[in-house]
């Protein structure tokens, strides 16, 4: 399993106070079902204890891509638009290769 974070997302998990750490039991949680499935690839998880909310893309469980992070006082959720266009975004993921994924890590 990969996990991985978008360079907008760690910018804004840290000044949210949300660690790695953090990031790493909120997909084992996941995994455990503990998480809303929004279809397609996308998920919703609580995260700086139910304060925040981090939108989650993944491919078939091995690769982990945090993507949204809003405050839920901000934010009541993410909208349809908004919803089709992280579905998209999912889809581009799922088709990566691996080295395709090394390549933009290391980019």
């Amino acid at each position: 399993m990969r996990i991985f974070k978008t360079k907008w997302f760690a910018r804004e998990a840290s000044s949210h106070g949300i660690s790695d750490n953090e990031l790493y039991q909120a997909i084992q949680s996941a995994l455990q079902g503990k998480v809303v499935d929004l279809g397609g690839g996308v998920y919703k998880k609580r995260l700086n204890k139910n304060r925040d909310r981090a939108i989650i893309l993944t491919k078939s469980a091995e690769y982990w891509f945090y993507t949204f992070l809003y405050a839920k006082q901000d934010m009541a959720n993410i909208n349809h638009r908004e919803l089709m266009g992280f579905r998209e975004l999912a889809k581009h993921y799922a088709n990566l290769s691996e080295e395709k994924t090394t390549a933009l890590v290391k980019s």
